[in-house]
């Protein structure tokens, strides 16, 4: 068990009070009318959370990656939707630029995108390449005077609303990817209309297409053949963060179905009381459990920069598998009213569904770890 220190317990209340009283009010809303919530995502930056994983020098609050994970589980709590932007801005939109950026980027976009002012989006899946990323089309011709960008992708998380792209792409005659910073306003990028989805419905979605985009030199992230290397570092951090999501989400199914088990009465008694569904709470409970702990577990690897690679994508697995399982205990509890749109349950199981994907697919995931078992 992680034993939390005063701070990461202050971080984890604050979060947790925001969420009680701003987010969740608003959830059902933003599900609604599937607007990106752009409001609540400022307030957002303005309690740190996008500036966590990075360092002060750099504008950051220099948080640990426990705390990180406590923030989104709250979040996630509230709203996923809100919950898988931040995480979006907080981690992949941001980190090659922290990384890699020139100055004029980093003033100009990182900074105020660590404040919640731009907003940033990572273009990496296409319509023909998805846990293949070395299948990727999209290329980046090299001129004299930098790049010329063709390509299409699709499912870009924020992309309706992006100030900037990093975009994974190939060029000339070279086998491995490069990262592109690539302003959302220059000549030739074209962002498609937005992708209806079962869940997550207010963190917006669509396909960005680049026709001759032209790219000075520095526009260049890292060196030429290097994205697939770059993205490796942050890769364990994304799957863990991607579990923490699925723990938020499952932690409001939890606690909203164990309220209505305590209220809701039939037969003379609540429900809860019926050994049936105390069973169904006693299951819920050891998987929450055990995926919180394995998350922040694998999250304190990460903190001492200890092997993790398994560990992150074991966190990711079961998070995101209990996380739908859970959501659909919780809305057999509810039973008719689990079906029902004015009731949050319904679209928690719909919300689940989307950490089945991100970090890699539970296939993909299974994949690899038997790998690292030697197999």
């Amino acid at each position: 068990m992680i034993e939390l220190t005063d701070i990461q317990k202050q971080i984890q209340q604050t979060f947790r009070e925001f969420s009680d009283r701003h987010v969740k009010p608003l959830a059902a809303k933003i599900d609604e009318e599937k607007k990106f919530p752009m409001e609540l995502f400022r307030l957002v930056g303005e309690l740190g959370f996008f500036g966590m994983r990075y360092p002060y020098d750099a504008g950051g609050t220099g948080s640990d990656v426990v705390s990180y994970c406590l923030a989104t589980m709250e979040l996630a709590r509230g709203s996923m939707s809100l919950a898988a932007a931040c995480t979006m801005q907080s981690l992949m939109a941001t980190y090659f630029l922290y990384r890699f950026g020139n100055e004029d980027i980093k003033e100009n976009y990182f900074a105020h995108a660590l404040e919640g002012n731009k907003i940033g989006a990572i273009c990496m899946t296409e319509p023909n390449s998805g846990s293949d990323l070395m299948s990727i089309k999209t290329i980046a011709r090299v001129t004299d005077e930098g790049f010329i960008l063709n390509g299409q992708k699709t499912w870009i998380t924020s992309a309706p609303v992006a100030d900037f792209f990093t975009v994974l792409a190939r060029t000339d005659n070279h086998e491995q990817l490069s990262i592109f910073f690539v302003p959302s306003n220059l000549k030739g990028v074209l962002v498609g209309k937005s992708i209806e989805k079962m869940g997550v419905r207010g963190s917006v979605t669509s396909e960005v297409g680049f026709i001759d985009v032209v790219l000075p030199k520095d526009y260049l992230l890292g060196e030429i053949g290097a994205g697939t290397k770059c993205l490796r570092e942050i890769l364990a951090e994304i799957r863990i963060m991607t579990a923490a999501l699925a723990v938020g989400v499952a932690t409001a199914a939890y606690e909203e179905a164990l309220e209505y088990a305590k209220t809701r009465v039939q037969f003379g008694k609540p429900i809860g009381k019926f050994q049936a569904v105390a069973m169904k709470f006693a299951d819920m409970s050891v998987q929450l459990e055990t995926a919180k702990h394995y998350v922040l577990y694998a999250a304190k690897l990460s903190d001492k920069n200890l092997p993790r690679q398994k560990e992150a994508m074991i966190a990711k697995l079961y998070a995101s598998e209990a996380a739908n399982n859970i959501c659909d205990e919780a809305s057999r509890v509810l039973a008719s009213y689990g079906y029902a749109v004015e009731y949050n349950i319904e679209r928690y199981l719909r919300d689940a569904r989307f950490t089945l994907i991100g970090g890699g697919t539970s296939e993909i995931l299974k994949i690899n770890i038997a790998k690292e078992l030697g197999l």
